[in-house]
């Protein structure tokens, strides 16, 4: 082989590394849910009459808390690309040491933490007629 076919080789191969590589970083990358608008807008689109009165994002942005006007209470959490948003009892949603943790008995979504939130935090989204 002529230098400039094995130098043309190991110039291939650098560029299909480097791209193999920001492939891998690209898909560990955590997608985050970013405020708390986005997931109340989720909500709402996703649960037929739910209208938002407030939410809460965790601080590491993996799992949110949506409730609405009538009481009802929402959890999402993002699942590749997208949002998944469940409705659920106010009974799942339990304080711990790090943060607030809803069991949503969802094979698919599974528990979601909000992480850092508090039980104040959350008591300040309730409706008055809900006890958290």
């Amino acid at each position: 082989m002529t230098p400039a076919i094995v130098g043309g080789v190991v110039a291939a191969v650098v560029v299909l590394l480097g791209a193999l590589s920001w492939v891998v970083v690209r898909m560990r990358r955590v997608v985050k849910i970013e405020t708390p608008e986005e997931a109340a807008e989720a909500a709402q689109a996703q649960l037929a009459g739910f209208a938002v009165a407030g939410a809460v994002v965790g601080a590491d942005g993996r799992g949110a808390l949506a409730v609405a006007d009538d009481g009802r209470v929402a959890a999402v959490k993002r699942i590749g690309k997208r949002l998944a948003v469940r409705e659920v009892s106010w009974r799942t949603v339990r304080a711990t040491q790090e943060g607030i943790l809803v069991e949503t008995g969802d094979r698919a979504l599974g528990a979601v933490m909000l992480a850092q939130v508090d039980v104040l935090d959350i008591r300040r989204l309730a409706p008055k007629s809900v006890r958290v």
